[in-house]
């Protein structure tokens, strides 16, 4: 099952545009499957460089699902989160269902100090912040700083969320995907994934341990074993040729890497890509138990080794096999950047996407898709 350029396939959906006429970037999705809706989340900027970001902003979307068919009524845009001395980043929406509350994790960033002055100074400027609601986004609260409250940023250069999702387990457990530069010598830093988890319905926080091999920007998921074990999937921008893919039996508190076998390719250059878990779709007819565990990973990434572009759906049915990946998908076959996925039910999928005809930052665009569409289209 390879994923070469050769093997790759189409599929060719409308997309809706969700964020456009100015610069925005840096896509984050969460559906609520109590209520059919989605929210969708970005950067709003004054170009495309990180340091000129001025708000985090909105749109809600009903979700009407129909027999073959998921149409999407999109608000109204909103500004939840504006540049004041520090600039807001990375929204990352967490959602926890026992209190029904979502979390939207986000950085701050001092003035427009950029990440390589941090890196190259080791002085962190980054604070790590959330806002949350109970109405789906119809209100927020106001902004809290967890920085002061985690000693290890105190030791980085610097860090980020996400972006894109975090998630709940099945046991509780709230993650929020990070990475974050540490020294390894006086004059050198590198990036690591790790785990911020909350085991409190989000009261107090701590992080896990980094991964061991160098990995940046990361999202996580969970999936159920042939014998019901709960494990976390890491999937982490590298700067290499190949994605990072480690693996957590302790919740996401640890993770070690998967065999050196590999198959996702990583853009020249490196880029963020999603990934979400779902239910086995073997055999699957009418509407999904709600028993029935996730046991299957769905990845989007751009697909081209050289750029971002062509932007690739990949399944996994094996997800401790990282050589069980399917060949991609491609949902669009042009400029491609970020995204962010979103779990639908009945074997639907919603995604966030960084795209445009000239360059990716062109706009964010909405595109819905099915499982059995991917299949055909990838021919497994």
């Amino acid at each position: 099952m390879g994923n070469t350029h050769s093997s790759q396939k189409e599929l060719v959906k409308k997309k809706e545009t969700i964020f456009k006429n100015e610069v925005y970037r840096i896509p984050a999705l969460f559906y609520n499957r109590d209520e059919n809706i989605l929210m969708a989340f970005a950067e709003k900027r004054t170009n495309e460089d990180d340091s000129s970001t001025e708000a985090l902003v909105m749109k809600t979307g009903k979700v009407k699902k129909e027999e073959m068919e998921v149409t999407i009524k999109w608000s109204e845009q909103k500004t939840l989160i504006e540049k004041c001395s520090h600039r807001p980043m990375n929204p990352c929406p967490l959602y926890e269902k026992n209190n029904k509350t979502l979390f939207l994790f986000f950085i701050r960033v001092e003035g427009e100090c950029t990440e390589q002055w941090q890196i190259d100074n080791n002085h962190n400027k980054a604070r790590l912040c959330y806002v949350k609601t109970t109405d789906n986004g119809q209100s927020w609260s106001d902004v809290t700083d967890l920085t002061d409250s985690l000693v290890e940023i105190k030791k980085w250069a610097t860090f980020a969320v996400g972006p894109g999702h975090g998630l709940q387990t099945e046991s509780g457990r709230l993650i929020v995907p990070v990475h974050a530069y540490v020294s390894k010598s006086s004059n050198s830093r590198a990036p690591y994934a790790v785990s911020l988890y909350s085991d409190d319905e989000g009261e107090t926080w701590k992080f896990g341990t980094m991964l061991k091999n160098e990995s940046l920007e990361c999202q996580m998921a969970e999936y159920f074993d042939h014998s019901g074990n709960s494990l976390i999937y890491c999937n982490a921008r590298t700067k290499g040729r190949y994605r990072e893919e480690e693996i957590s039996d302790s919740n996401g508190e640890d993770f070690s890497k998967l065999s050196c076998r590999k198959n996702l390719v990583e853009t020249k250059g490196g880029c963020q890509g999603s990934v979400v878990s779902f239910p086995d779709q073997d055999g699957i007819t009418g509407r999904e138990s709600s028993q029935n565990q996730n046991k299957w990973l769905l990845f989007t990434h751009p697909s081209d080794k050289s750029k971002r572009s062509k932007l690739g759906v990949y399944v996994n049915k094996s997800p401790q096999d990282p050589s069980a990946w399917s060949a991609p998908c491609v949902i669009n076959c042009g400029f491609s950047g970020y995204s962010d996925l979103a779990y639908i039910d009945e074997g639907w999928f919603a995604c966030l996407m960084e795209c445009g005809k000239k360059n990716y930052t062109e706009q964010i665009a909405f595109e819905m898709f099915s499982y059995n569409e991917v299949k055909q289209a990838i021919k497994k």
